[in-house]
């Protein structure tokens, strides 16, 4: 009975932990990584570091899943099918906020058209200005990110937006998620 007990209570533990996430980051569109297709990045073909990279994929507002606290817009049912069956290989990390911001040290919105894949994993940047400080040392900023990001998890999501800043301008086409 006590072995029961125990191994019940580490399971309770355990299952409190992994249910612990950090705030996804939402901007003023009332969607994570403002209503852009998470699962359509890993189809697109990545450019090379010091170019920019392909306009992200506009989610459908019909086309949603739940996760992490938000809602989630895709372009197409498989993606969002595919994503709810593996949400945490498609999310950005560092819960969509700027992978170079986090690296130094602060919770920052990110402008889902600055985007890189590495080693499987989407991280998110906040301006073309940043992503070529995030360029100049991936692994490094990857470790110091890393590193940081246990503190910086359980602390509020950013409420601030990215296209509010200028350098942001020309860096997306139009609104996300489009209706249908």
């Amino acid at each position: 009975m006590m072995r029961k007990l125990l191994l019940a209570s580490a399971l309770s533990v355990m299952t409190v932990g992994a249910a612990q996430a950090g705030e996804q980051y939402v901007d003023e569109t009332g969607y994570a990584i403002s209503g852009y297709d998470a699962v359509a990045y890993f189809d697109l073909k990545q450019n090379p570091v010091g170019s920019q990279q392909p306009q992200a994929v506009r989610g459908k507002a019909g086309i949603t899943a739940e996760y992490n606290g938000a809602t989630w817009a895709f372009a197409n049912e498989a993606n969002r099918d595919k994503f709810v069956a593996d949400p945490a290989k498609y999310a950005p990390q560092y819960d969509g906020h700027c992978a170079y911001g986090l690296a130094q040290g602060g919770k920052v919105p990110a402008n889902p058209n600055l985007w890189r894949i590495v080693d499987g994993k989407l991280y998110l940047n906040i301006t073309p200005t940043v992503v070529g400080f995030w360029e100049g040392d991936i692994p490094g900023n990857l470790e110091k990110a890393d590193g940081i990001w246990s503190k910086k998890e359980p602390l509020p999501a950013s409420t601030k937006s990215w296209k509010a800043i200028n350098d942001n301008d020309g860096t997306y086409e139009g609104p996300a998620p489009i209706e249908g």
